[in-house]
């Protein structure tokens, strides 16, 4: 039984976790083994320029605070080495733990699981989620949809007064001879 003192530093580590994880969008779990010092150091400064928290954990302390912030509490995922990048959007810890897996192509170091507004999603999610165009990006594509018909009808129309005024022309011309 652990003492008084080491119970509640405990409880004071799962109630900033879960305030973390209820604060945040996104976040990702994953299995930190096999990568070096010099790599874990770059990740990290990558990670905080983000605005994203990384941080090594104790599985049952993440189970508890995942379920005091409303989530499912990862099921068997939370075995062997755990640690949790939590994000400030929605895809910045995603994109940036699958750009260092694919990088370093690394075999020992995964992504167990993630979760987004509150609802937990599978490590090959969290792939499709670090996958996904920028926000600028579908912002982009969904004003170059918005725009596409106005663009072609204002061709369209275009063309339409250049036939015309190309007919009239020839009629007079026809006229005048």
């Amino acid at each position: 039984m652990p003492s008084k003192e080491i119970l509640e530093q405990k409880k004071q580590i799962v109630a900033e976790l879960s305030e973390k994880l209820k604060g945040s969008i996104a976040g990702v779990i994953v299995e930190y083994k096999g990568i070096t010092v010099e790599a874990d150091t770059k990740l990290r400064r990558e990670l905080r320029e983000a605005g994203v928290e990384y941080r090594v954990v104790k599985n049952t302390l993440l189970k508890r605070a995942a379920l005091d912030a409303g989530l499912d509490d990862f099921g068997s995922v939370l075995e062997g080495t755990t640690a949790i990048a939590i994000g400030g959007d929605h895809t910045s810890a995603a994109k940036i733990i699958n750009d260092y897996i694919e990088k370093s192509r690394s075999k020992t170091f995964k992504i167990k699981a993630g979760y987004v507004e509150g609802k937990n999603i599978s490590a090959q999610e969290v792939v499709a989620l670090a996958n996904m165009p920028s926000k600028e990006v579908l912002v982009g594509q969904v004003l170059y949809g918005l725009n596409s018909p106005i663009t072609g009808l204002a061709m369209v129309c275009n063309g339409l007064q250049r036939a015309l005024a190309i007919a009239i022309k020839a009629i007079a011309e026809k006229q005048s001879a």
